[in-house]
């Protein structure tokens, strides 16, 4: 089932799979929770975070721990003495130090470096990027991740969707942009996969370039981004994660945004391609230095489409809107 409001549930495995008894004294999921829970000033998202890692990896893949949470405020079982608030040169330096770690990981293309980055940053400003690096460097080690059992029939849950990252050249997909003010549409987006790299999806030739999750790397017009999490690899109510990156555009200069996003629930939307039941994803932040507050919220369907339904973003400053739009998709057509 799901956290009701003010709680996490924890569970030992998976939806639909079983759990190991271990070999000591306790079964694998409570010793290594038994060691993590003793950290001190460790919130508890970032506890249970690192015990699904490390059951994970003990058990090559076959028991991967669970949670649901609808926790609104920070819980730690070993609280900081006091918690004060950083200053955004504070703030700035933690994030380059991150930053660093995750560039270096990256680099070291070793499943013990992107281990240790998720170690160090649970829930970091790249740790959703980090999970998919991990799941894809054990597949090719061997791992059988075992799968989720999304019940329907059960009326307690939402349920998880997983994105399916194997994109196909000729995988096309249509959007349509409609101003949000006016209801006018302005432009139509035409998206066909012409390359896939390692990591990366290339769209026209170039053009548009995206990670596997369909953040964007590189922009029509020449813009280009640094590592982002808008979008995730699973999707679970009440699931919620950061974002932290720089945009830098073809004439010069450049922007740093900042997200806080969360998964809010599950709807069911109408966009010219079709009807979806989908989890819908709000996000709020800054753009940093010129003090732009931005809005986001996007819709998802992971047993349907691989991109998102549809997204709507609003960039404020001062109480006034500088821009609103709608990107919705029209057409989605997977190569045979």
């Amino acid at each position: 089932m799901d956290a009701p409001i003010g709680t996490l549930l924890a569970y030992a495995t998976a939806p639909g799979n079983v759990a190991s008894d271990g070999s000591g004294s306790n079964g694998l999921y409570t010793e290594n929770l038994l060691r993590e829970i003793r950290t001190p000033e460790a919130k508890i998202e970032d506890v249970f975070k690192r015990v699904r890692l490390a059951v994970r990896r003990a058990s090559n893949g076959q028991q991967i721990p669970w949670e649901s949470t609808s926790l609104e405020e920070d819980f730690y079982f070993l609280p900081p003495a006091s918690v004060k608030k950083l200053s955004e040169q504070e703030l700035e330096r933690q994030f380059a130090e991150e930053a660093a770690i995750w560039e270096k990981a990256q680099q070291a293309g070793r499943i013990a470096a992107v281990e240790e980055y998720i170690r160090r940053y649970p829930s970091g400003h790249f740790a959703e990027l980090a999970q998919v690096r991990l799941d894809r460097m054990l597949a090719k080690q061997g791992e059988i991740k075992v799968g989720l059992v999304n019940t329907a029939a059960n009326p307690f849950t939402k349920g998880t969707g997983v994105i399916d990252l194997n994109y196909r050249i000729g995988d096309r997909y249509v959007f349509r942009s409609i101003d949000l003010l006016t209801k006018v549409e302005n432009r139509k987006v035409v998206n066909t996969v012409s390359e896939i790299a390692e990591d990366k999806v290339i769209y026209n030739n170039g053009a548009l370039v995206t990670d596997l999750l369909g953040n964007t790397i590189k922009r029509p017009d020449g813009a280009t981004f640094g590592a982002s999490q808008l979008f995730t690899s699973e999707y679970t109510v009440g699931k919620k994660w950061a974002t932290r990156y720089a945009i830098h555009f073809a004439k010069g200069g450049q922007d740093t945004v900042e997200l806080e996003l969360k998964v809010v629930g599950r709807e069911t939307i109408a966009v010219p391609a079709g009807t979806f039941d989908c989890f819908r994803v709000e996000g709020a932040g800054w753009v940093l230095g010129i003090g732009q507050q931005a809005e986001w919220k996007y819709w998802v369907a992971p047993e349907k489409v691989n991109r998102c339904i549809a997204i709507e973003t609003w960039w404020r400053q001062r109480g006034r809107i500088l821009r609103s739009d709608r990107l919705e998709l029209e057409s989605y057509t997977r190569a045979g």
